[in-house]
């Protein structure tokens, strides 16, 4: 004897027909909170998807611009740190010179003069110190820094180094002695002259720090703005999506229920049978 078959009803095709859509926009709702995304893929939005991925590789160019800012600055602060210290070593050299002209002894003149040229020696040595890198901005005028601001490499800042050495600063060594108070008047203004153009390039090292600091801060910002611009496109607001889950769990537990009650209902008629 066949067994009685329950025959799906219009009634029951619509529920199932619900349920299939109420799964549907289960996982895709799932899917949302999960990732926190409301658009995951081109098939969800291809307008919005692309649109926030433009954002989100200028951002990441932007952030890789904004780390090279970060190492210019290094080498600028290393190059401000050889400046400082090889003015403090002149003002030495020009405290010898001076304790030389005051002496009036050839033997003391000598033994001076001739620390006088050590100290030289260090002012070169700090020159060639002061490097960040690689790029020394202090050990001669053939160094240079580029700094690149944009995505597109449009906007940049170059910064071009400069003689710290004695040699670039024009301070003539002592050779051991100072052969007449001339030459220790020379010494000094040469000093005094190295002096005023360390502070020149300090001065212009300090107008390009600002110039890279801000920069860098203008680019930290502009990366928040496309972030938020490409989560705006993008983001789910969890509380609605969980409002829905909340939705779509009850419709779904209510269709399966009418769907057993219409199956029961269908099996009860063929019992009359």
């Amino acid at each position: 004897m066949a067994m009685d078959q329950v025959q799906l009803t219009s009634g029951m095709r619509a529920n199932l027909f619900s349920l299939q859509q109420t799964s549907k926009l289960l996982e895709i709702t799932q899917k949302r909170l999960s990732t926190g995304r409301k658009i995951n893929t081109a098939l969800d939005d291809p307008v919005a998807f692309f649109a926030s991925l433009g954002h989100e590789q200028r951002a990441a160019d932007l952030t890789a611009r904004k780390d090279e800012m970060g190492e210019a600055i290094q080498t600028v602060k290393a190059a401000n740190e050889g400046v400082e210290a090889i003015t403090s070593l002149i003002a030495a050299a020009k405290s010898i010179v001076q304790s030389a002209q005051s002496s009036g002894d050839t033997a003391t003149q000598a033994t001076l003069s001739a620390d006088f040229d050590g100290v030289l020696t260090q002012i070169d040595n700090l020159a060639g110190d002061s490097g960040y890198k690689g790029i020394n901005l202090v050990n001669g005028t053939g160094e240079s820094l580029v700094v690149t601001f944009d995505a597109d490499a449009g906007s940049k800042l170059t910064l071009a180094g400069f003689a710290g050495s004695s040699g670039g600063l024009s301070i003539d060594a002592a050779s051991g002695s100072w052969a007449s108070a001339t030459a220790m008047s020379a010494a000094i203004t040469d000093l005094d002259a190295a002096t005023t153009s360390l502070r020149t390039s300090a001065k212009n090292l300090s107008t390009k720090l600002n110039i890279i600091t801000t920069r860098q801060d203008f680019t930290s910002g502009m990366i928040n703005v496309l972030k938020d611009g490409a989560a705006n496109l993008t983001n789910a607001d969890m509380n609605e999506e969980g409002a829905n889950m909340l939705m779509l769990q009850t419709q779904q537990a209510l269709g399966t229920t009418s769907l057993s009650l219409a199956s029961q209902a269908a099996q009860g008629v063929l019992r009359l049978f």
